[in-house]
């Protein structure tokens, strides 16, 4: 049973303002694995003055001195992997092979990405007799989800730290086990006092508090879009920058050509990663309406090689994260079985053999329509759907009508076709067979956020751009 039961405010642990806490539950077994602080208003108004106190010092810090306590957090990151690991099984139910393979190596990924941009990102840019100046924006409120705990952290923090700022942590009440390992890692990193403050909490105990004080700068979330509204509207009233990654629903566009058993197969592995708990999965895949049959065929069999299970033993998916969402998947599944969409594989209930644990069978609907229910919500889950189009533009024109745009892919054999309909996708992110890059932008268009994440596009969110006129003299009054 793990307890943490202080906050991280100031470079110290402390205890909080008021004698509250809140279980955490271990969501393959429905019981409680731990007890964690939670925060308030009060915890909030501390941690902000410490950020604000440690910024003058910090975003006056050289290049080279920030590089330097980056690479300090890398060393002990690296060293604390197998606890970062342990927790994000514990806490979110990531198999064992995923939590200690990508979920821990995309924070140090990132993190390796912040350094070397940090080495040579342009801070000042002289234009005529005009200085273009890039400067810290100030203190920034971090708010950030359950599902790849670490990537979120990661892809605020660090950017934040090497553009100067100084900031305040409210990782996700649901996984917070890796936020206080992670406070831990850059306690030990020497990270300068102040500079990183942790406040656990729920949204209305911390996040509110936080995205609405007067003393924090910016705030960057990452969650669902009916939160991420509420967000920009606590944040308003301070006119503080505000950056948001919100929900998807990402088409994947299936090419009609001898890449097309593979790729469906792809397609249903790439969907059910991480119990389908990933807000730029390709949750609508898109195929040719007369090959249909043939994707059912391939996507029948792909779903069943799919295994769930207990995440620390060898199995490909392990529960969702809470009886919460457990119960949400379960009702979309309903309605898309209600709605007449091809159940395919899976379907409502448990797997055969899990009775205890928010287990969710790999599912699969074909035959779906972009009006049903299925196609149009973020259902966060193991949940595929499968739709027919006629020619590509019509493909196309069903990708683009959602009202979320943060994620797209396409999968063909033709490179220069799959780049054509890629330009074509509204998207914020859009991979081609499968690319992957640490420095590409990510964030959404529409309903699903504003702003970039990622290389030295989230560097930018953290800085404010500065004119310095007459910086030089006029080359005619030289």
């Amino acid at each position: 049973m793990r307890e943490y039961l202080k906050f991280y405010i100031g470079g110290q642990w402390v205890d909080p303002a008021e004698s509250q806490t809140m279980d955490v539950v271990n969501p393959a077994t429905e019981e409680v694995c731990g007890k964690v602080a939670a925060g308030s208003a009060a915890d909030v108004d501390r941690a902000v003055a410490a950020a604000r106190s440690a910024f003058t010092s910090w975003s006056e810090t050289s290049r080279e001195e920030r590089v330097q306590v980056l690479q300090n957090i890398l060393e002990e990151y690296q060293k604390r992997a197998g606890d970062l690991a342990s927790a994000l099984t514990e806490e979110m139910g990531a198999p064992a092979a995923l939590a200690g393979g990508f979920q821990v190596g995309l924070g140090a990924g990132h993190l390796g990405t912040a350094i070397e941009l940090l080495k040579g990102f342009v801070f000042e840019e002289q234009r005529g007799a005009t200085l273009v100046v890039k400067e810290p924006i100030g203190v920034c409120g971090l708010i950030t989800p359950w599902n790849w705990p670490l990537n979120q952290i990661a892809v605020k923090v660090f950017p934040a730290l090497a553009s100067g700022c100084t900031v305040v942590l409210k990782p996700s009440e649901q996984s917070p086990f890796t936020g206080q390992i992670f406070a831990e890692i850059l306690h030990a990193a020497g990270v300068p006092a102040g500079v990183f403050n942790l406040v656990q909490g729920d949204g209305l105990g911390v996040g509110v508090p936080l995205s609405s004080h007067p003393g924090v700068d910016m705030v960057s979330f990452t969650g669902s879009t009916r939160a991420g509204v509420e967000v920009a509207r606590n944040a308003a009233p301070t006119v503080k920058r505000v950056t948001q990654e919100l929900g998807g629903k990402g088409p994947n566009i299936i090419l009609d050509d001898e890449a097309f058993a593979s790729n469906v197969a792809q397609g249903v592995g790439d969907m059910m990663g991480n119990s389908g708990q990933t807000c730029s999965a390709p949750s609508r895949m898109l195929v040719p309406a007369a090959r249909m049959a043939e994707a059912i065929g391939i996507a029948r069999e792909a779903a069943a090689a799919i295994t769930v299970g207990d995440p620390q033993g060898e199995f490909t998916i392990g529960p969702v994260v809470s009886g919460a969402q457990f119960e949400k998947i379960q009702a979309l599944i309903q309605k898309g079985v209600d709605e007449g969409a091809t159940l395919v594989a899976g379907g409502p209930g448990r797997p055969e053999g899990l009775e205890r644990g928010f287990y969710v069978k790999p599912t699969v609907f074909a035959d779906v329509t972009n009006d049903m229910t299925i196609a149009r919500e973020e259902i966060f889950g193991p949940v595929l759907t499968i739709l027919g189009y006629d020619d590509v533009d019509h493909a196309v024109e069903i990708a683009n009508d959602t009202e979320y745009g943060l994620a797209g892919y396409v999968a063909g054999a033709d490179l220069a076709q799959a780049r054509a309909v890629a330009r074509r996708i509204r998207a914020g992110w859009v991979a081609i067979n499968g690319g992957f890059d640490f420095a590409c932008p990510f964030g959404g268009y529409k309903k699903s956020g504003n702003g970039r994440e990622w290389g030295e596009f989230g560097f930018h969110e953290y800085l404010e751009t500065k004119g310095i006129l007459g910086y030089a003299p006029d080359e005619e009054d030289a």
